[in-house]
């Protein structure tokens, strides 16, 4: 019996959960006066077989480089929806070399009267 083999790429994936962070988000005039608290989990998918072979953080993703960039923007923006700043996050994201996919929760608690929080999860792809 043969089979055909097929060469399938490699998705990996680098988890970053509940980045606590706080910034200027919603839509309510009490929400645009202080800065609100967010939770930010990241899948950043790309290929870890480098990284694993050569154990060298060059050949990987820099978490503390991400979660510094993810913090640099969140504390700098200024969104009424946290869809935008989701999209914006997972732009970022992309905007690393090794990174081909990511998938961005952001969750904001408290948002909303008789829930834990309310939240978008958004998957990217180069």
């Amino acid at each position: 019996m043969y089979y055909n083999i097929v060469k399938k790429n490699k998705v990996d994936t680098i988890i970053i959960e509940e980045i606590e962070l706080f910034c200027i988000v919603g839509v309510n005039q009490w929400e645009r006066e202080t800065p609100q608290r967010i939770l930010v989990d990241l899948l950043l998918e790309t290929d870890l077989s480098s990284s694993i072979k050569t154990d060298k953080i060059a050949n990987t993703v820099n978490y503390r480089d991400i979660v510094k960039k993810v913090s640099r923007l969140v504390k700098n923006s200024n969104y009424k929806l946290i869809e935008s700043l989701a999209g914006k996050l997972a732009d970022e994201c992309l905007g690393e070399p090794l990174v081909t996919g990511v998938t961005v929760t952001l969750k904001k608690p408290g948002a909303v009267r008789f829930s834990k929080s309310v939240g978008v999860k958004i998957h990217r792809e180069k």
